[in-house]
């Protein structure tokens, strides 16, 4: 293994890691088999890595973090605290206000896509690759195939609020949706 160019051994990615599997260790996607919801903030810093050639440790930080805040008991001065102010800057910039409805947060994520850094960029794109193709591996129970369009178009405002960002990322986004939007219809 090694300190090769495919593999980087990083304490402070380990350490999110962890923190986020124990935050996260009780929560399920909403796919018919419950799967578990670590799955996601990993998949989220593999995409970054694998497909958008990111290599700031910050990022992927953040990448793996980015729901703590939003969906589990923890705080941003936790975050800032055991991971810096770099990573909580990130995980802030992609949390959405959870006192707001879903429409509202919806909203949100459209107005702010265009004004977030370029790190929380990065994250919000890989983010939004990897809810997609939750989607096509198995829907959420109880979404009707307009409720994965909608869903699917509305990815597709937020990822093109950030275009400029990261090309590669751009594209597997742009490639799972022309793959599949034909499927919800």
């Amino acid at each position: 293994m090694g300190n090769t160019p495919d593999f980087v051994m990083s304490g402070a990615l380990l350490r999110a890691v962890y923190f986020a599997s124990q935050k996260h260790r009780d929560q399920r996607r909403k796919d018919p088999a419950a799967s578990p919801y670590i799955n996601h903030p990993v998949e989220v810093a593999y995409i970054l890595w694998f497909e958008g050639g990111v290599r700031d440790e910050a990022v992927l930080v953040g990448a793996v973090l980015h729901d703590t805040v939003e969906d589990t008991d923890t705080s941003l001065e936790e975050v800032a605290r055991v991971f810096g102010e770099t990573v909580c800057g990130y995980v802030d910039e992609v949390s959405d206000d959870t006192s707001l409805s879903r429409k509202e947060r919806k909203a949100a994520q459209l107005e702010h896509a265009a004004h977030i850094s370029q790190g929380a960029r990065l994250i919000k794109l890989g983010d939004k690759i990897s809810n997609v193709r939750d989607i096509v591996r198995a829907a959420p129970k109880g979404w009707s195939d307009a409720r994965c369009a909608e869903y699917f178009n509305w990815c597709k405002a937020v990822v093109d609020r950030m275009r400029g960002t990261n090309a590669h990322l751009e594209a597997a986004f742009d490639t799972v949706y022309q793959e599949h939007i034909g499927d919800f219809a």
